[in-house]
């Protein structure tokens, strides 16, 4: 086993015009009111990685183009679908209306595992929330349900982009599952 040269992956990635137009997995983001607009980029960068469908960006969130967003984005601004939409309840009964199932990433009294979204549910969508308050209680009334990545330690969250990145690659592999 070895390491993969730097030269080796160039070859095998795909231009941003391919990006664009490779079939998405339907699996949306609502971002309410992140703060950091690290967090930002690198939620950008997993769903490019991920292949999502969209990222929809709500309330004070931070936009691209910003220096501290394309920092930890790494080009994924241009290959992932983003748009911003100032109400995020807005956003939500717009993604209901489309026909996706909306999933708050949420510890709530009714909360399932995050491996326990349905193959049905697709296609997704999934909000979070700020790095402090989480989703607001009236957004959670407007979900269809909340997942929750178990935590067993002494700490009750993750970082917002790290959460991010396991309730979507978890859902991915539902998605591809047979």
């Amino acid at each position: 086993m070895r390491k993969l040269l730097y030269q080796e992956l160039i070859e095998v990635r795909k231009t941003e015009e391919e990006a664009k137009i490779l079939p998405k997995h339907p699996i949306s983001l609502i971002l309410h009111n992140i703060r950091s607009s690290y967090n930002v980029g690198s939620i950008f960068r997993t769903a490019d990685s991920a292949n999502i469908q969209e990222i929809i960006l709500c309330g004070y969130t931070p936009t691209p183009p910003r220096p501290e967003i394309d920092k930890t984005a790494l080009g994924a601004t241009s290959t992932v679908s983003w748009q911003y939409i100032q109400s995020t309840a807005d956003a939500i009964v717009m993604q209901k209306a489309k026909g996706e199932t909306v999933f708050a990433l949420e510890l709530t009294t009714n909360s399932i595992n995050y491996d326990e979204i349905p193959k049905s549910a697709f296609p997704i969508t999934i909000v979070l929330g700020n790095e402090i308050s989480g989703v607001d209680d009236d957004l959670l009334e407007l979900c269809d349900f909340a997942i929750e990545i178990p935590m067993y330690g002494i700490k009750h969250s993750l970082n917002v982009a790290v959460a991010t990145g396991i309730a979507i690659y978890e859902a991915t592999q539902i998605y591809l599952s047979k």
